[in-house]
């Protein structure tokens, strides 16, 4: 085999790597641009969650004051104003588990 058909061969091969480099670095690129953006998307549902578990907390403690039954007006009005805060973080929550399943 000849020199110069060596050579060509060889010439052949580093295209055919360039080539493939290429294309593997751009598939590398696009990778990287699905990974940043499914971070962004963990984290936003982290903090959502975070949201939703304090929404939850005030939630289980207006039931427990729901329990008590008093007198007291001022207490009945402070109970009422509970119950409304966490009728409007049921709806959010609603809200937001609907987004979630989108």
């Amino acid at each position: 085999m000849a020199v110069a058909d060596q050579l060509s061969k060889v010439i052949d091969k580093t295209s055919r790597l360039i080539e493939l480099y290429t294309v593997l670095q751009e598939e590398n690129d696009l990778l990287k641009l699905e990974n940043d953006h499914l971070k962004q998307t963990v984290d936003h549902h982290s903090q959502l969650k975070v949201d939703l578990e304090e929404k939850l907390r005030v939630l289980t403690l207006a039931r427990s004051l729901e329990g008590m039954q008093t007198t007291d007006l001022g207490l009945n009005e402070k109970t009422f104003d509970i119950k409304q805060k966490i009728t409007d973080f049921v709806r959010e929550i609603d809200k937001c588990i609907v987004l979630l399943k989108k």
